[in-house]
Order: C-alpha cells, then sequence, then structure tokens
C-alpha cells in the first residue's frame, strides 16, 4: 500500500512540473516580446567611388594653340588626366562627401586655389529632416551645364565652350525639395569658384537656384540660375537649361543652353553688360551595351570679346562638332575622338604656319576606368 502511494505522488509531481514548464515557454515576458519584433538597427555606410584617366591627343595644327576648352589643352602628347577618389558617408539623416582629385584636370578645376585644396572636388555634409527636404553646406560641382568634371560621366572626352566658360563649383549653403515630379534648390555661395573670398570680398555673395521637372520617366528638365557680385566687383547673371529626353534603350539625347551676362566696373559702378551664350545638342546612340557613339554640336557665340581666349580683340561665333566613340568593359571605357571647331572670324585659331584661319581640327584617344 505504501509503495502504491509513493507511485501516485511520483506522477502527480512530475505532471504538475511539466505544466509548469509549459507555461514558462509559451507566456514569455512582455518586454522580451517587444524585443523580439524590434526592427534592427540601421549603421551608417561607407561608400568608396573613383577613376584615372589619361589621353592623347594631336592638334592637325601641330600646335597646342588652338586649344581652347578645358582639360585637353596639349598637343602630340601623351597627358595625365585626373586620379580621383570620393568618400560618401551615410546615416539616418545625415550624411558626408570628400570627393578628391590629383593631377591637371583636378588643378584646373581649382583654379582658384593653391597647395593641397586644388585636390579637393566636393566636401560637404548634408542633413535630410524629412525624405523631402535636404540642406547642404561646403563645396560642391556646380548644378550649371549638362557636362560633369568626372570623364566617365561624359560621352565626350574634350569640353564644351560652356563648361569652360564655367561656372565649375559653388562653396555655401543650400535646400533642396522634392515633390513627385518636381524639384527646386535654393542657395548662398562664395563668389563662383571661390571656395575661400579673396581679401575684401568676404561679404560678396551668390545667389544659386535650380526648377526640376520630369513629367514622363524619359524626359526630365532643368532650369539653372547663377548671380551675384564676383571678385573684381563686376556683377553676373547666368540663366541655364538642360533637357534630356530617352526614346528608347540605344538612343537618346541632351541640350543645354545658357545665358551669361556681366555687369564691369568702372571704378566706382557698374556699368553696361557683356553677354556671352551658348547651345549644345547631344545625340547619344548606342548600337551594343559595350559600343556607343556620341555627336556633340555647339555653337558658343560672344560678340563682344572670345571668353575662350583671353587675347582675343573681336567678338564672333564658334561652332564645334565633337564625335565620339565609346568601348566599354566593365569600369574602362576607350574613346577615340574627332573634333571640327569652326569660327565665324579668323581671329581665334592658327594653321601651321601661325597664320590665323577659321578652322581647327584635332583627334585624341582616352583611356577611363572607374571603380
Amino acid at each position: 500500500m505504501l509503495q502504491k502511494l509513493f507511485v501516485a505522488a511520483i506522477a502527480m509531481l512530475s505532471y504538475n512540473l511539466s505544466i509548469a514548464q509549459t507555461a514558462s515557454i509559451s507566456t514569455p515576458p512582455a518586454d522580451t516580446v517587444a524585443k523580439a519584433v524590434e526592427e534592427p538597427k540601421k549603421e551608417p555606410f561607407l561608400t568608396i567611388t573613383g577613376s584615372v584617366d589619361g589621353y592623347y591627343k594631336f592638334d592637325f595644327a601641330e600646335s597646342k594653340a588652338n586649344s581652347f576648352t578645358s582639360f585637353t589643352q596639349t598637343h602630340n602628347s601623351f597627358s595625365l588626366g585626373m586620379a580621383s577618389v570620393k568618400f560618401e558617408h551615410k546615416g539616418d539623416k545625415v550624411s558626408a562627401v570628400a570627393d578628391l582629385g590629383f593631377g591637371p584636370r583636378a588643378k584646373d578645376f581649382a583654379y582658384t586655389d593653391d597647395g593641397i585644396t586644388q585636390a579637393v572636388k566636393q566636401l560637404y555634409v548634408s542633413y535630410a529632416p524629412a525624405e523631402w527636404l535636404k540642406f547642404t553646406l561646403g563645396t560642391w560641382a556646380t548644378h550649371v551645364g549638362y557636362e560633369l568634371l568626372d570623364p566617365q560621366l561624359n560621352r565626350n572626352y574634350s569640353m564644351s565652350y560652356m563648361f569652360t566658360n564655367g561656372p565649375f563649383s559653388h562653396t555655401g549653403l543650400m535646400a533642396e525639395v522634392s515633390k513627385g515630379k518636381h524639384g527646386a534648390m535654393l542657395g548662398i555661395s562664395n563668389s563662383t569658384d571661390f571656395r575661400t573670398p579673396m581679401d575684401g570680398q568676404i561679404n560678396k555673395k551668390f545667389l544659386l537656384a535650380q526648377y526640376t521637372f520630369a513629367p514622363t520617366d524619359k524626359i526630365k528638365i532643368y532650369l539653372n540660375y547663377v548671380g551675384g557680385q564676383n571678385p573684381d566687383t563686376s556683377k553676373t547673371n547666368q540663366f541655364d537649361a538642360v533637357v534630356t529626353a530617352k526614346f528608347s534603350d540605344k538612343f537618346n539625347i541632351g541640350f543645354n543652353g545658357t545665358v551669361n551676362s556681366t555687369q564691369l566696373w568702372d571704378g566706382s559702378k557698374n556699368i553696361e553688360s557683356k553677354a556671352w551664350w551658348g547651345s549644345a545638342l547631344y545625340l547619344n546612340y548606342d548600337p551594343k551595351a559595350w559600343f556607343g557613339l556620341t555627336l556633340r554640336g555647339e555653337l558658343f557665340g560672344d560678340k563682344n570679346q572670345f571668353k575662350a581666349f583671353s587675347g582675343a580683340t573681336e567678338g564672333g561665333n564658334i561652332f564645334s562638332t565633337t564625335l565620339s566613340a565609346n568601348f566599354k568593359k566593365g569600369g574602362f571605357i576607350f574613346i577615340p575622338e574627332f573634333r571640327l571647331d569652326n569660327a565665324s572670324k579668323e581671329i581665334l585659331f592658327t594653321n601651321k604656319d601661325g597664320v590665323f584661319t577659321k578652322s581647327a581640327v584635332s583627334f585624341l584617344i582616352a583611356a577611363v576606368y572607374s571603380f
């Protein structure tokens, strides 16, 4: 009898322990449940990109005196372009960019700087309190124009006259807003291309503005403005428009038009305005994923004096045609390019004998690798 009672007690004890264990597993504490369903914390991440490029150029007049656009002012020479590296760190609302370049291309871009600061292409911090709003403080490449400093982002290797006449960069503060198909930017900066104001120019500022509209996924419109007082006390206003349109996976076009008006300073006041303008059409055709062609036609005009050549005493027009092929493999692009520049007057280009002529012809090959 005692043995039966002992077995029964053991059985009841085991049953109670089993219920207690089941209850503890199926009903964890409330704070444990909350931790289990928390979203993983987003950590900032760093991306590193960059590029290197070089080129060889031959001018059929056998002179570099006919080179009036940025970055390719050589003849019969293998030349360095730029070694570039871009660090971009993104957080939830704050991000920072350090975009550095080394070589002749970067030096020409930062022509107002000396020493190590010439390596700074872009350097800025951004704060986005909402998805539709972002503030940026620092130095960034200009919003004006179709072409960009980094060669892998252009299809022509040589640059347009509009790009050469700037602006290149801005240093200041800007705010960007976006809503659906529309976007806008408003900013204030130092004088164009000046990261550090010249002595006595601290209070001279430029106003920056941009409006963007994308009526469809294949069409984008950019209306740009930059204006203010230059270090030499002249006043500049520049209006610029860029339109891109994609017709198919193989064919797209780009258009850039700009007008610059500058009021000169006579020592006591700003006097009459001197204007220059430009217009360019880019036809981009990619029959294969590894091969593409770009034809750029640009008309640049300055009735007062050629901006591209400080020694010119007269004004006129230049029509430039550039045909570039792009052979692509991964991050590598090989670019053979043929260019013809034709001026309305014989005051700009020279032939082999050093005599002024209306036309200049050049050929170049370039190699660009980006990662």
